[in-house]
């Protein structure tokens, strides 16, 4: 049970990391304002830090990761895409970043909870993970 949970939510680390990163690379040629860009660009090297850390666990339970949901990544880029069409301004990226902050930590938490049974390296990276997220939504704050 504890191998299955571990390995389960590293799965969902996996694909909030991706799902976190691309998102990111979405906007980021977009952002006029230089601290903003910097704030992304820095979250995501962090992401892509937990991401090694989550790949090197998988690869111990040899298991190849998962990939973001492709209709929520559909739908991400699809709001990303129609708000920008509408208003193309860091406070319209700063809005859509932080709806994404806040749904990954709501399905990081909800994750933590179902596999409760994982290991406590891999609960800590989810809390990592969480954390990441909830700074960004933070950080973002002064620019919407």
């Amino acid at each position: 049970m504890i191998e299955q949970d571990t390995i389960r939510l590293l799965r969902e680390c996996d694909a909030g990391v991706k799902m976190g990163v691309a998102s990111i690379d979405d906007v980021i040629d977009r952002i006029a304002n230089s601290k903003m860009a910097d704030i992304l660009i820095e979250c995501k090297k962090e992401h892509e830090k937990l991401n090694d850390e989550i790949k090197k666990l998988l690869d111990k339970y040899h298991d190849d990761g998962k990939d973001p949901n492709p209709i929520a990544k559909g739908m991400s880029w699809m709001k990303t895409t129609m708000k920008m069409a509408v208003e193309d301004s860091d406070n319209t990226i700063a809005d859509l970043m932080t709806d994404g902050c806040n749904m990954g930590v709501k399905s990081l938490n909800k994750y933590l909870n179902k596999y409760e049974a994982a290991d406590e390296v891999s609960k800590d990276i989810t809390k990592r993970l969480i954390n990441l997220e909830e700074k960004l939504a933070i950080d973002l704050r002064v620019f919407l």
